[in-house]
């Protein structure tokens, strides 16, 4: 493992002592991560965070003094390019927060871990939190080569981005269908709820059923969909067992089950599945798509967002294959272009768009305007 020359930075936030050794320690195991800061309390987050400016926060939901949601727009005002992640007890209240805070910007969530998963050094707690870490903190380095950040007021150095000209080649038309489709088939992880809120807003009144695979903790993604309906004004709803998929409105896959489906009288119907994760994800996109497209085939319309990693990509080659149309996010409009990267770089893309093109290009797809 090569380590950069410079240490990706990290502050940790949270009132527990404990939490905040777990964390540090699970960290300092990585030679490229480097704790720059520990404090207490979103108060004293907004402060450290303009003098250390540090790659990656990550940021407790329920503080004394000031809390996380009240911290957050703070300590992005203090460092801009800085990642925040929200880490949260698994709980309703503490999911609500969380999705709110990714709404003002926070790029994901993490559940607090328990005592047991401290222990264990081969975690998958510890692997996911290094892997984000670093994912999050290499793309702030990207964004400044010159490893000098931006400071308040100061005007960001262009990043680089991957043009449809350049670098990607589009699928050809030949071959793909081109009719109205049956169904949405929505991808998305790091960066994913913010993202899901713009494109669900351009599209109300759609005449098409959505289902959604975001990467997220279980009650989590309850709370997701309850937020989706109060901020777009599309109703909907956490997929489960037996529940009937109608138009216009969105399903989103529970945490820890994959979302599959099941064609019952002309009706189709959610079949949650227990089986073993996909691409180190559950839910996943992969599971998701294929028992789309037993059912649709090239009918499903598939749209990969920002994500990590590249969950989606095996069935959206396949999907690709026998006509359907794929629309990815581009990197420059995405918090992690490695989700919508991987199925733009493997040239099965109808479009690559910027993230407000995308509900358009949707609506255009249903013949709406």
């Amino acid at each position: 493992m090569s380590i950069p020359s410079e240490k990706i930075t990290v502050m940790l936030v949270d009132d527990s002592s404990v939490i905040r050794g777990v964390l540090s320690n699970m960290l300092k195991s990585d030679p490229c991560i480097k704790v720059v800061a520990s404090v207490s309390n979103g108060e004293h987050a907004v402060v450290m965070a303009k003098s250390k400016q540090p790659d990656v926060v990550i940021l407790d939901v329920e503080m004394p003094v000031m809390d996380g949601l009240t911290a957050l727009p703070e300590i992005l005002k203090n460092s801009p390019d800085t990642k925040v992640i929200m880490c949260s007890s698994l709980t309703a209240k503490g999911a609500d927060t969380t999705i709110k805070a990714m709404a003002l910007g926070a790029v994901e969530c993490l559940v607090k871990p328990t005592s047991a998963i401290a222990r264990d050094p081969d975690s998958p707690f510890r692997k996911r939190l290094l892997n984000l870490v670093r994912s999050l903190g290499a793309i702030r380095r990207r964004a400044h080569p010159t490893g000098v950040p931006r400071t308040p007021g100061s005007v960001a150095a262009p990043t680089a981005v991957i043009g449809t000209g350049d670098h990607i080649t589009l699928k050809k038309d030949i071959g793909v269908y081109k009719g109205k489709p049956s169904i949405f088939a929505i991808g998305s992880s790091t960066g994913g709820p913010k993202a899901l809120f713009k494109v669900l807003s351009d599209i109300k009144a759609l005449n098409v059923p959505i289902v959604i695979t975001q990467h997220m903790p279980a009650t989590f993604t309850k709370i997701l969909a309850e937020h989706i309906s109060h901020q777009t004004g599309v109703s909907a709803f956490e997929g489960a067992d037996g529940m009937v998929v109608e138009s216009g409105k969105v399903y989103i896959a529970p945490g820890s089950r994959h979302m599959l489906f099941e064609e019952k009288g002309g009706r189709l119907t959610i079949q949650l599945d227990d089986g073993p994760e996909e691409n180190f994800c559950k839910p996943s996109v992969d599971p998701m798509l294929r028992s789309l497209m037993d059912i649709y085939g090239n009918k499903v319309f598939c749209v990969i967002l920002t994500g990590m990693g590249h969950d989606g990509l095996k069935e959206a080659k396949i999907l690709a294959e026998c006509g359907g149309r794929i629309i990815a996010q581009d990197e420059k409009t995405s918090v992690v272009w490695g989700m919508p990267g991987a199925v733009a770089m493997a040239g099965i893309c109808s479009a690559v768009l910027p993230l407000e093109k995308i509900g358009p290009s949707i609506k255009q797809a249903c013949h709406l305007r």
